[in-house]
C-alpha cells in the first residue's frame, strides 16, 4: 500500500508518518497539550492582529511588522499541528506525496518568512533607537511593505528550492518518514536516489537565510547597544532597553531551534532530538511569540487594557 508499479520501477504514491509516539497513553495526553497549544497560538495570535488593527496607537512600522509575525505563527502551526493532532488519534497518518510536499513547504515558506521578518523587525529597533529624525523616512509606509513583500517572497522561493530538490529524487520503498509532519531530513533518507546534490542544496539556502538575517540583527544591535551606553539619561537608557527585549527574546527562541535543525550537522543528533527540537519551532514557539510581545510590551498592554474597558463599558 503506497507503492506501485510504472513500468519497471517502483513508484511511492503516499508516505506513512510515524509520529512523535506510539504508546497510546501518551498520544492521549499529548493530543489534549497540543490541542490546547494550538488553541492558545490562535487566540493569542489572532488577538494580537486584532488588537494592532484597531487600536490607532499601534499603526506604527514595529507593530505592522509585529501583526504579520503573528499571522506567519498561525500559518506555521496551522501547518503542522492538525495533522499532527489526527495522527495522536490514528497512531499513524498517511498522506499522499502531494498533500505531503504541500505541508513541507508551507513549513519551509513560513519558516524563512520569521527569519525575514524578525530580521526587519531588528532594523526597525536600530532606527528607531540610533536614527531616530530618520525614522519616518528609513521606515515609511512604503519600506514596510517592501519588507514585508520580500519575507514572503524569500519564503516562497526557500520553499520552492525545497520542492524542486524533492522532485529531483526518486521514492522506491520504504515509504515511512519518522516524523510528526512531513520534515526534508527524515524524507530524504527514504530516497534511492543520489542525495549528494539535491539533499545539500537546501541546507545552502537554509543556511543562507539564517546567516543573512543574523547578520543583520547582531549588526542592529550592536549598533543598538553602543548607542544606548552612550545615553546620559538612566531613563532613556532603561527605556530604549525595554523596547528590544521582547524582539530579543523571540529571536533567542526562533533562531537557537533552527540552527540545530537547518544548519548543525545531522550527525551529532538523533532522530528523536530532531523532532523534540521540530516540535518546539513549529508549535511551541508560535504560541510563546504572543505571549512575549504582549507580557514585556507596554503599548500592547496598555492597548490590551482599553480594549478589555471597551469591551465591558
Amino acid at each position: 500500500m503506497g507503492v506501485m508499479e510504472i513500468g519497471n520501477r517502483t513508484v511511492v504514491t503516499e508516505f506513512i508518518l510515524l509520529g512523535l509516539t506510539k504508546d497510546p497513553t501518551l498520544c492521549v495526553i499529548f493530543f489534549v497539550l497540543f490541542l490546547g497549544i494550538y488553541a492558545v497560538t490562535l487566540m493569542g495570535n489572532i488577538s494580537i492582529i486584532t488588537l494592532i488593527r484597531s487600536c490607532s496607537q499601534l499603526h506604527t512600522p514595529m507593530y505592522l511588522l509585529l501583526s504579520h509575525l503573528a499571522f506567519v505563527d498561525i500559518c506555521l502551526s496551522t501547518s503542522v499541528t492538525p495533522i499532527m493532532l489526527i495522527g495522536f488519534l490514528t497512531q499513524e497518518l498517511v498522506l499522499p506525496v502531494p498533500g505531503c510536499e504541500a505541508q513541507l513547504y508551507s513549513v519551509v515558506l513560513f519558516g524563512a518568512a520569521e527569519c525575514f521578518l524578525l530580521g526587519a523587525m531588528a532594523y526597525d529597533r536600530y532606527v528607531a533607537i540610533c536614527s531616530p529624525l530618520l525614522y519616518s523616512t528609513h521606515m515609511s509606509p512604503r519600506v514596510c511593505i517592501l519588507f514585508v513583500g520580500a519575507s514572503y517572497l524569500g519564503g516562497c522561493v526557500n520553499g520552492w528550492i525545497f520542492i524542486s530538490c524533492l522532485l529531483n529524487l526518486s521514492f522506491c520503498g520504504p515509504n515511512q518518514i519518522n516524523h510528526f509532519f512531513c520534515d526534508f531530513s527524515p524524507w530524504l533518507k527514504l530516497s534511492c536516489s543520489d542525495i549528494s546534490v539535491f539533499g545539500v542544496i537546501p541546507s545552502i539556502s537554509s543556511g543562507s537565510i539564517i546567516e543573512v538575517t543574523v547578520i543583520l540583527i547582531a549588526f542592529s544591535y550592536i549598533s543598538i547597544l553602543t548607542t544606548i551606553l552612550k545615553m546620559r539619561s538612566t531613563e532613556g537608557r532603561h527605556k530604549a532597553f525595554s523596547t528590544c527585549t521582547s524582539h530579543l527574546t523571540a529571536v533567542t527562541l526562533y533562531y537557537g531551534t533552527i540552527t540545530f535543525i537547518y544548519v548543525m550537522p545531522k550527525s551529532i543528533y538523533s532522530t528523536d532530538q530532531n523532532k523534540v527540537v521540530s516540535v518546539f519551532y513549529t508549535v511551541v514557539i508560535p504560541m510563546l511569540n504572543p505571549l512575549i510581545y504582549s507580557l514585556r510590551n507596554k503599548d500592547v498592554k496598555e492597548a490590551l487594557r482599553k480594549a478589555t474597558i471597551r469591551l465591558y463599558t
